[in-house]
């Protein structure tokens, strides 16, 4: 064969088998972080709405509780979008003339929803329950992040599968007692593993990560 390969081909061979093998494996590291990139899942990308409702302004400036607009979190799958008539509950008094305002009172006037821009948005391949959440302790801020602190509304996790699966495997990581589910200013304490396996025990928190929990 000697006659037929030059003596370097044995070395050319294996720097081409050892270069193959990196090159796919850098490939492939590039392809999972473009994956979890905020360009793929849209993480801290604040969108555009078609009025710029200020989370900031209505929770920590008037210290509106989640609930008063998100009224169906407790007992629904979806926390709902609060209706034309919940805005104008304040907004007929407060900035009632308010040019910014008026697709708001147009909207109420003609009985039209704005068409708000949707931030969080899972596939439709995947079932997730509010209520059930909110049940066993999960805080809203554990997944929507601080948004108190939001002029503009972001997603705040990336709403992949791992991220998901994180939270089913280790619940006693992030869970919180039910009276502070709603708090945004809520830290978790120095004892949160010690006090995420009781609350797990006083909640019967199954660490469900079966296919079906979520694919249905």
């Amino acid at each position: 064969m000697s006659q037929i390969f030059h003596r370097s081909a044995n070395t050319i061979a294996k720097v081409s088998i050892f270069g193959a093998v990196f090159f796919v494996a850098g490939l492939l590291g590039l392809f999972d972080k473009v994956n979890r990139s905020s360009w793929m899942t849209g993480a801290r990308v604040a969108r555009a709405q078609p009025i710029q409702f200020s989370h900031e302004r209505h929770v920590a400036g008037n210290g509106i509780d989640c609930r008063y607009c998100h009224s169906s979190v407790e007992d629904s799958a979806f926390a709902g979008i609060p209706p034309t008539k919940t805005c104008m509950n304040c907004h007929s008094q407060i900035f009632s003339t308010s040019p910014f305002l008026e697709p708001v009172r147009e909207s109420f006037r003609s009985n039209r929803s704005i068409l708000w821009t949707r931030v969080h948005d899972l596939p439709d391949f995947v079932y997730f329950d509010h209520s059930i959440h909110i049940h066993k302790g999960v805080g809203c801020t554990t997944c929507h992040g601080p948004v108190d602190r939001m002029p503009l509304m972001y997603q705040e996790q990336s709403l992949q599968m791992d991220w998901c699966v994180d939270c089913h495997r280790q619940p006693e990581r992030y869970v919180r007692p039910r009276a502070d589910v709603f708090r945004v200013d809520y830290e978790p304490p120095a004892n949160q593993l010690e006090l995420g396996e009781s609350l797990v025990a006083q909640y019967q928190i199954q660490k469900l990560t079966s296919c079906s929990t979520c694919h249905r």
